[in-house]
């Protein structure tokens, strides 16, 4: 039953927690709510990636919905990414909001026609600057974003892309990388490729356990090249991850250069935003 006055919010949480953010954090689920959750709302976690969904029955209860990243492809067959594209082509009939971070930004693009596959120029990993379209400052939720600037650095950490958008969808940012590093499609659904939920800490143990199991590799021995810039290598080669020293500290967003961010903070000024479109954008 829904409270009167209440607003409920799903979690669609589509990654195992590490044993480093149920440690600290308590689970993943805690990670959102702390970035983009408001005082008196309810969010309700369902672990998709182990078969946990929302029933169908409940979805009309909730104001909006955020699919998070995951280690997954979001082209793959497995069954729960099935289902998870179909759930999402249910909330887009309902005209429910959706929200789609990483893994969740592709696998909705995917679900709503579009097109998703690794990148050619391997891995994304530590601080990217995006740069937001035209269509971003004429969308819905971008009132009030006057002073927002056209460009805006995020936490990155993926090796696959949105290459094709759903028929109809906008493109709100990019980046000389990514293509798509934002997109919108009809009034109800937003996807972004980088990371706004994530910290520094999250982001470092992440690459630690990247390393650890092979998936990227650090230039042994670790050297910076001239310009500052560190590189992982890849399946797909050398991937440039940006400076060095942004890597260490810029990891959260802040419209000036100011690199006295607290190593727990969150990407503040991405959140911000979140938290501007959430009003109408994930509360109805």
């Amino acid at each position: 039953m829904k409270v009167e006055g209440e607003k409920r919010f799903a979690l669609l949480l589509a990654v195992k927690d590490s044993d480093y953010v149920k440690k600290v954090y308590g689970g993943y689920v805690n990670v959102f709510v702390e970035a983009l959750g408001d005082e008196g709302e309810k969010w309700d976690l369902f672990r998709v990636v182990d078969g946990d969904f929302p029933s169908v029955d409940d979805l009309q209860n909730y104001e909006g919905f955020v699919v998070s990243g995951s280690p997954h492809d979001a082209y793959g067959d497995d069954f729960w990414i099935l289902e998870l594209c179909f759930l999402l082509q249910t909330l887009f009939a309902m005209q429910k909001k959706v929200l789609g971070i990483c893994f969740g930004h592709q696998v909705l693009c995917r679900a709503l026609g579009g097109k998703v596959a690794k990148s050619s120029s391997g891995w994304d990993i530590g601080v990217r600057e995006v740069s937001f379209t035209q269509d971003f400052y004429s969308y819905r939720f971008s009132d009030g974003l006057d002073e927002m600037p056209r460009n805006l650095s995020i936490i990155q950490c993926h090796q696959d892309e949105v290459w094709e958008l759903p028929i109809g969808a906008q493109v709100l940012a990019s980046s000389e990388k990514t293509g798509v590093e934002m997109f919108a499609y009809g009034e109800n659904i937003v996807g972004i490729q980088g990371h706004p939920e994530y910290t520094k800490d999250i982001l470092d143990n992440l690459i630690d356990r990247l390393l650890a199991n092979g998936s990227i590799e650090v230039m042994k021995p670790l050297e910076l090249t001239t310009l500052g810039h560190m590189h992982w290598r890849t399946e797909q080669g050398w991937s440039n991850t940006g400076n060095f020293s942004t890597l260490l500290f810029k990891l959260h967003v802040t419209y000036s250069q100011d690199l006295s961010i607290p190593a727990s903070s969150h990407s503040s000024n991405l959140c911000d935003l979140f938290s501007k479109f959430r009003n109408p954008f994930l509360s109805q």
